[in-house]
């Protein structure tokens, strides 16, 4: 064989070393993502939670102003619109905006009064899978265990 053949030879790579790079690549490509979808989910539950405790501390200013928690049928929309029975309701409501917060999956957070805990109230997000129980980030997220 020439030289010339050698050279030709060599000057492209091969398809072993082709797919070992793609391989690579795709490696540190499911890395960064899973890396990446996991610090989503942590600031939707830390977003939750943050919101749930502005809700919980909302309910208990309107207890103090009104004498009552809200009712299950007024729920939450007793802190931004004034129920037609209530007396000494703050003018602006109990929430900085017009608009009740969401938990960080988009969904409507579920208001209790008295549930079995034997608390006066809870408000509850159930997670990212938007069902009661779960682990890790499809756990229930409760207002009364925000820290």
């Amino acid at each position: 064989m020439s030289k010339k053949m050698k050279m030709q030879r060599r000057s492209g790579f091969t398809l072993v070393e082709i797919m070992a790079v793609i391989v690579i690549i795709g490696l540190l490509a499911a890395f960064a993502a899973q890396n990446f979808i996991g610090r989503i989910d942590e600031g939707r539950k830390v977003a939750t939670k943050v919101n749930l405790k502005i809700l919980h501390q909302s309910v208990l200013n309107f207890k103090m102003d009104t004498g009552r928690y809200p009712t299950e049928e007024e729920g939450l929309t007793a802190l931004i619109e004034q129920p037609t029975d209530v007396e000494n309701w703050s003018p602006n409501g109990y929430l900085e905006s017009d608009k009740l917060p969401r938990d960080g999956w988009k969904r409507d957070f579920i208001y209790q009064l008295n549930p079995e805990s034997g608390k006066p109230f809870v408000i509850i997000s159930y997670g990212a899978d938007g069902k009661e129980g779960g682990e890790g980030y499809d756990a229930d997220l409760y207002s009364t265990d925000a820290e």
